[in-house]
């Protein structure tokens, strides 16, 4: 206890509170809860048994930790925030074994926010001050509203007006190559009619791969988020034959964001890249093709495990 600050009136019962930690005014941390280095744990924090805080990890005030919460390295944790562990509370009555809730590495959750039992807030995500999160947030997402949604997803460069890009730097005609190695935005021509509009793309022009599948996508909740995953494999080229939608790639160190309102835009999407597709309006018809047959086993829906795989390239 002597390379921690413990103010005069803390209660501080655990010994397991690691080094240059500082516990300030009328917070109490019960006997069986660990807590690593250099945390600031502020005034009136209350923090229970069985839970687990990592290092450098920021507890604003009026916050209480519940048993089976588990909170990584590098977390911010706003006032007032809230955890529950039960998911059927009732007085006198008290479950063997508590709910889980993680809070992963880098992940800040806002003021008042509301985090509901055995949930996850993934890598470096977003929870904004007031949220009400009833089911896991991926890595890097920003979410918001009671129930918590996607709004973006953290240190992406969004490109949502494609009409200014430069496609004079294109690595192949009507192609903006992304920050993203192997990302492809791509123009498609569009020919108008007074019978109507077409728009086209064939193999070696604008489609850079011969196509096996195709899949659509639509009557999507505007809300709701789909994809969340990376392929060891296969190839897939997306384009919103209706409405719009948003189209967020990751390959492990950068983002960028593509809004896809079109019928002549497109974006090529190679392996070994994470992708999401969110922001769906109610109108929107996502066609994708796809390089090959489905198989489950191409599919990287874990993305620690898809940053491992990035960092193995």
């Amino acid at each position: 206890m002597a390379n921690i600050y413990k103010h005069s009136a803390a209660i501080v019962e655990s010994d397991k509170v690691g080094k240059g930690t500082r516990v300030w005014a009328f917070s109490h941390v019960l006997p069986d809860a660990e807590i690593g280095k250099d945390c600031n744990i502020c005034d009136h924090v209350f923090i229970e048994n069985d839970v687990i805080i990592g290092d450098r990890v920021t507890i604003k005030c009026g916050v209480q930790l519940w048993d089976g919460l588990r909170v990584a390295d590098d977390v911010f944790i706003g006032p007032n925030a809230t955890f529950t562990n039960d998911h059927f509370p009732r007085s006198k009555q008290r479950p063997k074994v508590f709910t889980k809730t993680t809070i992963h590495r880098g992940a800040s959750i806002g003021a008042n926010a509301t985090i509901l039992a055995g949930n996850t807030v993934g890598k470096n995500a977003m929870v904004g001050a007031g949220a009400v999160v009833t089911r896991n947030v991926p890595p890097n997402a920003i979410v918001v509203g009671n129930p918590a949604h996607i709004t973006g997803y953290v240190s992406s460069s969004s490109l949502n007006e494609p009409s200014t890009l430069d496609v004079t730097k294109s690595t192949t005609e009507g192609a903006v190559q992304s920050r993203i190695k192997g990302v492809q935005f791509y123009q498609l021509p569009i020919i108008p009619d007074m019978r109507g509009s077409l728009s086209f793309a064939e193999i070696g022009q604008y489609l850079p791969f011969s196509p096996k599948r195709y899949f659509l996508v639509f009557n999507v909740p505007s809300r709701e988020v789909r994809g969340e995953h990376a392929h060891k494999k296969l190839h897939q080229f997306l384009v919103c034959v209706n409405g719009s939608c948003t189209v967020m790639v990751d390959d492990g160190k950068n983002r960028e964001e593509y809004l896809l309102n079109s019928p002549g835009l497109a974006i090529h999407i190679p392996p070994k890249v994470w992708a999401v597709q969110y922001k769906y309006s109610r109108d929107a018809i996502l066609l994708v093709l796809a390089s090959d047959i489905y198989s489950a086993d191409d599919y990287i829906r874990d993305y620690d495990q898809f940053i491992v795989l990035c960092a193995e390239k």
